[in-house]
């Protein structure tokens, strides 16, 4: 009896070590939360370093609301401007952020940014982006906007190139695997707690976590929360930006900045919710109140821009363009065949479409184009004047729609998480629009793109070595 009591002891013994060994923890140097564009920037620059890396996105494809994006991606000094000659300089780029801001920005971040933008668009090229057409979104004063050629959307064509790297690097991509718990020792983040598509909970551990999780501009009831004059907007975000990092930090003593700081894009299709790319008032695209009338300088700053078009009758307002904007601007073609676009073949034509007074939408038309031919907008200072519009026209239906979480984890520029006195946690980083502080109270458009790939980097190859 006791061989036998021995014996079972010993089995049970045995097979509790198994238990206890199929259920540790797996161990890697860097996770990643988030395969957005800064998420999956930070894991091939830490792939890159020689770290092991797993990158984990809670929804079933890699992209997020990077793969969204439309306008372009800011730089000075990339090689796709000293080819095309033009004159831009770190300083002008910097002053056109902060004027955007509101000069709120975290000026050494912004900076930073600034610095890094040429060689992050170099990098993305190197890897076969195709970011040739330059162009001017509203608050620049140069041709600093980089988008493949044609003017079609740069968000399909970052996420793209990203992630034929990933593949590339054989980074360990886990895609409907979402983070639930960050597991931290004395202030030190250690690894994270998993759920996957099949509901089973699993750990990881780690020397180091990047949150990339990206902004919260998906949930009404999270951006209605922190700001409520933003209730009934409707969103430019994907379902799957609910501000998960928001919960994930709960317990660690961090102070969330600018939470109240959302941007709202002045024209977003309302049914949809679709947004309609900047590029288009860039190129020389107006914007028509529901009377007919031109009512502000398009090339505003956008919570400027937004606020004037909420202002006008019915809060709903026209984008008038032309067949040489379309035809420069790919992305106006989705919106033909989206059926969001309403065509004429004249201004009568249009303002019958359109149900507007043909006297002001004629006198607004012919007006503007006046100011382009003399070179002045002497009614709204509009300062760039690309073209005057001719028939045929196009217009679409838009108004403000959330967009932009400006609000976040407070960083520094090394992309460390900061405590309420400002010192780093140790083992946690994080990039994109999950942080705040670098673009104040207002983001200057397309600045989005170049933040997850600057501060994207930063965080990858500085992750696996401070914690060293």
């Amino acid at each position: 009896m006791r061989k036998i009591i021995v014996g079972m002891a010993i089995i049970f013994a045995i097979f509790g070590g198994i238990v206890m060994f199929l259920e540790r923890p797996e161990r890697t140097d860097v996770i990643v939360i988030g395969a957005g564009a800064s998420g999956i920037s930070a894991a091939i620059e830490a792939k890159q370093a020689g770290l092991s890396v797993v990158l984990l996105e809670k929804m079933p494809r890699i992209g997020g609301n990077s793969q969204r994006a439309t306008g372009g991606m800011n730089a000075v000094n990339s090689v796709v401007q000293e080819n095309d000659g033009l004159v831009d300089s770190e300083s002008l780029f910097l002053a056109d952020t902060l004027a955007a801001g509101h000069y709120q920005n975290d000026r050494k971040l912004a900076n930073l940014l600034v610095e890094k933008s040429g060689e992050a668009v170099n990098w993305l090229i190197g890897f076969g982006a195709d970011l040739t057409d330059l162009g001017r979104l509203a608050g620049h004063r140069v041709d600093r906007t980089h988008r493949p050629s044609g003017g079609a959307p740069v968000g399909s064509e970052v996420v793209r190139v990203l992630g034929e790297q990933l593949v590339r690097l054989g980074i360990n991509l886990r895609v409907e695997n979402k983070v639930i718990q960050l597991i931290d020792e004395d202030n030190r983040v250690t690894g994270v707690l998993v759920r996957n598509e099949e509901g089973r909970e699993y750990e990881i551990m780690a020397d180091a976590v990047v949150i990339a999780s990206g902004g919260f501009g998906g949930s009404a009831e999270r951006f209605v929360f922190y700001n409520p004059d933003l209730k009934g907007f409707k969103t430019t975000n994907h379902a799957g930006a609910t501000g998960d990092y928001i919960d994930l930090v709960a317990d660690l003593p961090i102070d969330l900045i600018d939470m109240e700081k959302i941007q709202a894009h002045p024209t977003v299709e309302p049914h949809f919710g679709i947004l309609i790319t900047e590029a288009i008032r860039g190129n020389g695209g107006i914007l028509i109140n529901m009377d007919g009338n031109r009512f502000t300088d398009e090339m505003a700053f956008r919570d400027v821009l937004s606020e004037e078009m909420r202002q006008q009758p019915m809060g709903k307002n026209f984008l008038i363009f032309d067949e040489s904007i379309r035809n420069g601007l790919s992305a106006a073609d989705a919106y033909i065949d989206m059926n969001l676009v309403m065509e004429a073949t004249s201004i009568s034509e249009l303002a019958q479409i359109l149900d507007v007074d043909l006297v002001d939408l004629t006198r607004s038309i012919e007006r503007y184009n006046g100011f382009v031919a003399g070179g002045s907008d002497e009614e709204f200072h509009r300062r760039d004047l690309p073209i005057q519009l001719t028939a045929p026209f196009f217009a679409i239906l838009v108004q403000p729609g959330v967009h932009y979480c400006m609000g976040g984890l407070p960083i520094n520029e090394s992309a460390q998480v900061l405590d309420r006195d400002g010192v780093p946690i140790q083992g946690l980083f994080a990039c994109g629009e999950a942080t705040g502080g670098i673009h104040g109270n207002n983001r200057l458009g397309g600045n989005s793109m170049t933040d997850a790939i600057v501060f994207g980097r930063i965080a990858g190859q500085t992750a696996g070595v401070v914690n060293k």
